[in-house]
């Protein structure tokens, strides 16, 4: 009978645990108007490094470190990325960032998702949304998104891993333009 108990209250608590994950990663999502962020960024196990900002619904300006003059800019519509030697536009709703930068969308999905933990520290949902799959995780203390897993329009698996997060911050929003090409 006491076998029992045990396995009636590990459960219980597990359950409980994992429901109060979920109200924290909403209340902090819901609470959250930009997130201020370095990045590690790997693409086919080719790693890039920079600094993001997020202004949510759908817009992110990231410069990326190094001698490449690489920035990704999103207006909330259209995605761009610009190099030294290249220019590329993607209407944002055919990339998973469409579903990353929509904060109403993750806090209504993972309402309804089973969550995993990660070697104790990071909390992780996997969100299926027409062609993407996107794995998100959040840190398990903080309750910040700390990084994500998708893959990209040419299906390359991205892997990203946000640090020195700051939330609302003031910046200049003038950021979220379109670049123009050279």
């Amino acid at each position: 009978m006491i076998k029992y108990l045990y396995i009636f209250i590990f459960i219980f608590f597990n359950i409980d645990s994992n429901a109060d994950n979920k109200e924290n990663i909403i209340n902090n999502l819901k609470n959250t108007k930009n997130l201020n962020f370095n990045f590690e960024q790997n693409i086919n196990n080719k790693i890039e490094k920079g600094n993001c900002i997020i202004e949510y619904p759908r817009k992110i300006y990231c410069e990326y470190a190094g001698s490449i003059d690489k920035i990704l800019v999103s207006n909330g519509k259209s995605l761009v990325i610009k190099t030294k030697v290249g220019y590329y536009r993607y209407p944002l709703n055919k990339t998973p960032l469409y579903l990353i930068l929509d904060k109403k969308f993750l806090i209504n999905k993972i309402y309804n998702l089973e969550e995993r933990i990660i070697d104790n520290s990071l909390i992780n949902y996997v969100i299926k949304e027409d062609e993407h799959e996107i794995n998100i995780f959040f840190n398990n203390k903080t309750f910040n998104l700390i990084g994500w897993q998708t893959k990209d329009i040419y299906q390359n698996l991205n892997i990203t891993f946000l640090s020195s997060i700051k939330k609302n911050e003031i910046f200049n929003k003038n950021i979220f333009k379109l670049p123009i090409r050279n």
